[in-house]
């Protein structure tokens, strides 16, 4: 049986959680853990939860970005300079459309978010991701201020105050040249283009286990660990062990299809666990160990429900009902940290079988997995 959980908050912890309330300003509630930023196992790589590539850039490719810019363009985002009030080009637009960084083209603006703040510069209420804008203290004027700056390339945008309109109470001040404007239905550059990514969600018993057999799948962008289609909102892991919130243990699998297919996934997930195994897997019995495939509209539903019919028909599960459940994905609640990279930081083991799963879905894992049964 699993251990029963047993945590200590320190006081980093605490902090954690001051500073994500001061990062979010005044009447702005924190960004919802769901939207936090994910990150590839192999290649490192961040990607914002709007799908889009928000790794931060080498300086000398930077350098090279920079090369294309106005001599107003590049005082502005590299030395942090800032253009005379009410004579930025985007000041008065108010077309439809997104506001992307000058220097590497990562959306960073809506124009829905815009509002006439008065100032001088253009201003907007909310970013187009909050992964897509960085924070940090500038006391270059004497006085604590915010700077912001893009998120993938650091260049220099403008500052944030706590003099904003609702729903956020912030006030997002740019610089025109910091950004270009495309107009909805214009055909914006490959940089400004979200990644070509999808998303699926599987529950197989504890989720240390299936979560690090999915981090081992070359295309797995990134896994996370959490509650799914439970019925009440944010649960913690000693609500949900209760056994009567409704909760699976679930992972969710950001993924590249043209690297793997979501087939492939369901044909791995449903060899990585025994799925005829009902409210249980292996020592941990309760409804938030069953077995369930929670998908992402009508395509990912009937390649679910084909598999499993195909599975099931397999000799290996002759005399043997696979009990794993085929539904349309609720909302995913993050687990707590300490769950994340579970089995890679503790080297603990788990019921997963990895050999067979890999073998069964045709995947070369990337790297020797550790074994986990």
């Amino acid at each position: 049986m699993r251990l029963s959980f047993t945590i200590s908050l320190f006081i980093a912890a605490a902090l954690a959680v001051f500073l994500l309330g001061v990062a979010a300003g005044p009447g702005q509630t924190p960004p919802d853990r769901d939207a936090s930023t994910m990150t590839d196992r192999d290649s490192k790589k961040q990607i914002s939860s709007a799908g889009f590539d928000v790794t931060p850039l080498p300086r000398e490719k930077v350098e090279i970005l920079a090369k294309k810019l106005t001599p107003e363009q590049y005082r502005i985002t590299q030395n942090a300079g800032t253009e005379r009030a009410f004579c930025g080009t985007l000041l008065d637009n108010k077309k439809d459309g997104m506001y992307v960084c000058v220097v590497c083209g990562l959306p960073l603006f809506k124009s829905e978010h815009k509002f006439i703040s008065g100032t001088g510069w253009p201003s907007f209420f909310n970013p187009f991701d909050v992964a897509h804008v960085a924070e940090k203290r500038d006391d270059t004027l004497g006085m604590p201020r915010i700077e912001i700056n893009c998120a993938r390339c650091d260049g220099h945008l403008g500052h944030v105050f706590p003099d904003g309109p609702p729903p956020t109470g912030r006030r997002f001040c740019l610089n025109s040249e910091s950004l270009a404007f495309f107009e909805d239905g214009q055909e914006v550059p490959e940089e400004s283009r979200p990644l070509p990514i999808e998303t699926g969600y599987f529950a197989g018993g504890c989720f240390w286990g299936v979560e690090y057999g999915f981090q081992q799948i070359p295309g797995v962008i990134s896994v996370d660990s959490g509650y799914q289609q439970g019925k009440i909102d944010d649960p913690t892991y000693k609500q949900i062990c209760n056994g009567d919130t409704g909760h699976a243990e679930s992972v969710k699998v950001v993924f590249d299809p043209a690297k793997v297919s979501y087939e492939k996934l369901v044909r791995f997930f449903l060899h990585l666990h025994d799925p005829t195994q009902l409210n249980r897997q292996g020592p941990d019995f309760g409804t938030q160990y069953r077995s369930g495939i929670y998908t992402v509209g009508p395509e990912q539903l009937a390649t679910a429900q084909r598999v499993k019919a195909e599975i099931q028909a397999a000799s290996v599960f002759k005399g043997r009902r696979i009990v794993t459940e085929v539904e349309p994905a609720k909302r995913f609640w993050m687990a707590e940290d300490y769950h994340q990279d579970y089995i890679a930081n503790t080297g603990r083991s788990c019921h997963v079988t990895l050999p067979a799963a890999f073998k069964a879905a045709d995947i070369t894992p990337s790297g020797t997995p550790k074994a986990t049964h």
